[in-house]
């Protein structure tokens, strides 16, 4: 139950003044559906505006305020804008320009003898001062005296400054006072404004002490909810698992483990000997040997007598995993299921069986084997992939499937930097995969312009010749899925009309089905070139391709541009990437794609493009399990971060939880931003 005291900041957004049906759509798009969200939708700048008595007083691109009296209405002849010929006290004259519709409104608010003040930006247009589209207009001065400092908000389609402006007004008079949560030494130092003063604070001018503060309540909740997790996950008792070796010492592997894979499986053989359930986190970057850890310890727990379960995002992950494990575990004697949303009938009543009677060791499936109807004799391990794809609150559903607690393993492919790694898995240990298995060669990385597209084409040709198949990833369009899918398309035409029936597409709005039956088709090796958006970035694994191009590189982010790499150089051909960029490029773009070049360390490049986008420019896209956070920023998260996280551990260790005075605080902080999957892991919270 949420506590009382938020009640006013969780109430619809309809029932503010002039909220109906049309202008609801537009705040739902920027996820402003409630008045606490109004009153955490922050500004993204603020135009300062000075008053000036004449406008000999102010310079040419200054924003300001300043007295005109009204000469003449111009109407155009033809297409051309509206003009107000205005002029002030010392007689300077300047042109006030309105484009489209908005010239009856000039007509209004401008009446020809009268004395305005306006708000807008001084430019010139040949020899004449002139204010484009003046911001406002008003009769006194005082009306603009509060925009002297005035907060642009992000917007959408549908919704002007004014109209957001003012709902986020009418969302901060019901801010309600608020105990305080941060622990008062660090407040103190900090030099930080109380809750609400700090939210009002943040909508009126650039207050870095106010910003800071409402990013480190952010952060603080976050780090909060991960360790009540892991305090929760503590005091569970899981099925301590000892394996004795026999089934992994008859794996049949191709290769030596590494040293990494050793360290990991050592380290997960300790974790699931204890009685409390593991929560552990596998990094590995691409073509690191992710599986053969996760095999080996799903082999602890069927040594002990137990089953195990990997769970997969996607369908076609899921029967790769399958096929995979089932080709390393040939040998073993250990029974291997697939179960995904697909499978009807006789065949899948058979593997509820074999779950249930424990014939079956270990399934492998989408989130169909955590249904309601799936039942297990002995679930004690659970391994799931792509950890980013999943939250908290889905991890917790997992892990009441078993008796007990089952062991948690979560994996990703995606290196993440060491900061972002203890916002997002603050709930748990972390292992590495930082070598790359002998025999795994370097992928030739080579940046090309796209006005050589026709020797590219020609390259794809030549390659194809050789027996082996290509990659081709389609640009991410930055307004829409729907360019996207447009761009995806477009290629995949031209190209077809090069290598005919041997080309298939594939993208994230078509059906699984026919995504399936695509992917089929290239990974059989019937289809010699596949071209897709990105919705191969991840798992995919055709060893025989060999050649991946990446078109518009330089609008991917670093950490996406290295997955996507590492869909080739999995065989034992040399492989080559190329990156297609267009002509315009940002020095951002440049240092990422130099840095592509440069370096296959995917954690070295996690930490470089944090580095980047530290400096401002976000990436073109926001990537997937990229913050989790609204409100804090790269930079905020990194300055902040492991304040948040000693904070946290402080309120647990020393001031009895959620139960003392400031536990009663930091409750509502959960709530406040929605973190209380925290809360509900105490009994009774």
């Amino acid at each position: 139950m949420r506590p009382e005291a938020l009640n006013s900041l969780f109430v619809e957004v309809d029932a503010l003044d002039g909220v109906g049906p049309k202008l609801r759509r537009p705040l739902e798009k920027l996820g402003l559906t409630r008045l606490r969200d109004l009153a955490y939708h922050l500004p993204d700048r603020f135009v300062e505006r000075r008053a000036v008595e004449n406008l000999d007083d102010a310079g040419v691109g200054e924003n300001i305020i300043v007295a005109l009296t009204v000469r003449e209405h111009r109407a155009p002849a033809g297409r051309g804008p509206f003009r107000v010929i205005a002029e002030d006290v010392a007689g300077n004259v300047c042109t006030l320009t309105y484009f489209g519709r908005a010239s009856y409104t000039a007509r209004k608010l401008l009446p020809v003898g009268e004395t305005r003040w306006i708000a807008g930006r001084l430019d010139q247009y040949g020899q004449m001062l002139q204010i484009v589209h003046p911001e406002h207009v008003a009769e006194s001065g005082s009306a603009l005296h509060g925009h002297l400092c005035e907060a642009v908000y992000p917007l959408s389609e549908g919704l002007t400054q004014g109209r957001v402006s003012g709902l986020v007004q009418q969302a901060l008079k019901v801010l309600p006072e608020m105990p305080e949560w941060i622990e008062p030494g660090l407040l103190a130092k900090m030099k930080w404004p109380v809750w609400r003063e700090a939210l009002l604070e943040a909508h009126k001018g650039v207050n870095g002490p106010a910003r800071d503060r409402l990013a480190y309540d952010e952060l603080l909740a976050n780090a909060l909810a991960l360790m009540l997790v892991r305090e929760s996950n503590r005091a569970q008792s899981g099925t301590p698992l000892a394996g004795d070796g026999s089934l992994r010492a008859k794996l049949r592997l191709p290769f030596e483990l590494t040293g990494a894979q050793k360290r990991s499986i050592a380290e997960i053989e300790g974790d699931v000997a204890q009685k409390s359930p593991m929560l552990r986190l596998l990094q590995g970057d691409v073509g690191s040997g992710k599986t053969v850890v996760a095999l080996s310890s799903m082999l602890i727990a069927v040594e002990a007598g137990a089953q195990a379960a990997l769970l997969a995002p996607t369908e076609i992950l899921a029967r790769q995993h399958h096929e995979t494990l089932s080709r390393m575990a040939q040998g073993t004697g250990v029974e291997i299921a697939l179960l995904t949303g697909r499978d009807k009938g006789k065949a899948r009543e058979s593997i509820l069986m074999g779950l249930i009677d424990g014939s079956i060791d270990i399934v492998v499936g989408t989130h169909a084997i955590f249904q309601d109807t799936v039942s297990y004799k002995n679930l004690a391990l659970v391994v799931i992939d792509e950890q980013h794809r999943f939250g908290v609150g889905q991890r917790l559903m997992l892990a009441r499937k078993g008796r007990r607690t089952p062991h948690t393993l979560a994996m990703t492919a995606t290196p993440i930097p060491r900061t972002l790694t203890l916002a997002q898995y603050g709930e748990m240990e972390v292992s590495r995969l930082d070598e790359l298995p002998p025999g795994r060669q370097a992928i030739d990385t080579r940046v090309v312009s796209v006005e050589r597209m026709e020797d590219v084409v020609g390259a794809i040709a030549r390659h194809l010749e050789t027996g082996q198949q290509a990659y081709w990833v389609c640009p991410m369009v930055r307004e829409s899925e729907s360019d996207d899918l447009a761009a995806a398309e477009a290629r995949y035409a031209a190209l077809k009309e090069r290598f005919g029936e041997d080309i298939v597409l594939v993208h994230g709005q078509l059906k699984p089905e026919a995504k399936d039956a695509a992917m089929e088709r290239f990974s059989g090796g019937e289809a010699k070139v596949l071209v897709a958006t990105t919705v191969i970035e991840v798992g995919v694994d055709v060893p025989n391709a060999t050649l991946m191009v990446i078109e518009q590189a330089e609008r991917f982010g670093l950490a996406q541009l290295h997955q996507l790499r590492g869909r080739v150089g999995r065989g034992s051909e040399k492989s080559t990437c190329l990156l297609l960029r267009g002509q315009q490029l940002s020095e951002t773009a440049r240092q990422r794609l130099a840095l592509m070049r440069e370096t296959q360390d995917g954690f070295r490049l996690a930490e470089e493009d944090l580095e980047l986008r530290g400096g401002g420019e976000l990436l073109g896209t926001r990537q997937s399990g990229d913050t989790p956070f609204r409100l804090a920023t790269l930079e905020q998260i990194q300055k902040l971060l492991p304040l948040a996280h000693d904070d946290a551990r402080l309120l647990i260790e020393r001031d009895g939880g959620l139960s003392g005075p400031r536990g009663e605080a930091a409750r509502l902080l959960l709530y406040l931003f929605e973190r209380d999957w925290g809360v509900q892991l105490l009994r009774g919270g």
